[in-house]
């Protein structure tokens, strides 16, 4: 069904395209906050991958490789939008009280906010490459070829991606050093 939805949105078909967005829009804002770490600017960069679908449709070769295609473009927006917006910004969620939580929930949620932590500390890039892998289960040959990179690269920015998060994890955990007497 997707591949004759393609082929009718490669003819200019707004309806199909429609149609094509609604159906891949969740999957791609899931990856595309996983990689900027903010809902606006995951919104913004599906937002401009739709637009650049839209426009770079007629030039999809094969129809089959439409999700691929499209999921290569959101890392692409993802990266621009991540350099647009080099701020950190805190997101501060209210979370709802359920009782009292166990000592297993609590080591869950440390774990959680640590590895958050460790992560928002990552290039846009370095994420890309663990949501890949992490999230949507992608092996370095799949990750390659989504991202238009050799496996090689594919393979080496993994391995860097998980050591750079290795590293900010052990930063993230260091005590804060004093200098001069005053803490920093």
């Amino acid at each position: 069904m997707d591949d004759d939805l393609i082929e009718q949105a490669q003819r200019g078909d707004r309806d199909a395209f429609a149609i094509l967005a609604r159906t891949h829009c969740d999957r791609l804002m899931a990856i595309a906050y996983r990689i900027l770490r903010d809902v606006g600017r995951a919104e913004d960069a599906v937002q401009q991958t739709l637009v650049i679908a839209w426009r770079e449709l007629p030039t999809l070769r094969d129809p089959d490789r439409f999700d691929a295609w499209l999921q290569r473009l959101l890392v692409n927006a993802s990266y621009a939008e991540a350099r647009r917006w080099r701020t950190w910004s805190a997101n501060v969620r209210v979370l709802e009280i359920d009782g009292p939580a166990g000592p297993d929930e609590a080591m869950a949620f440390d774990d959680r906010d640590r590895i958050e932590r460790g992560f928002r500390r990552l290039p846009p890039d370095q994420r890309a490459i663990l949501v890949f892998t992490h999230y949507l289960g992608l092996a370095p040959t799949e990750i390659a070829e989504r991202l238009g990179i050799p496996v090689g690269t594919a393979r080496s920015r993994l391995h860097y991606a998980h050591r750079a998060m290795r590293a900010a994890i052990e930063a993230d955990e260091r005590p804060i050093a004093a200098v001069g007497g005053l803490p920093r």
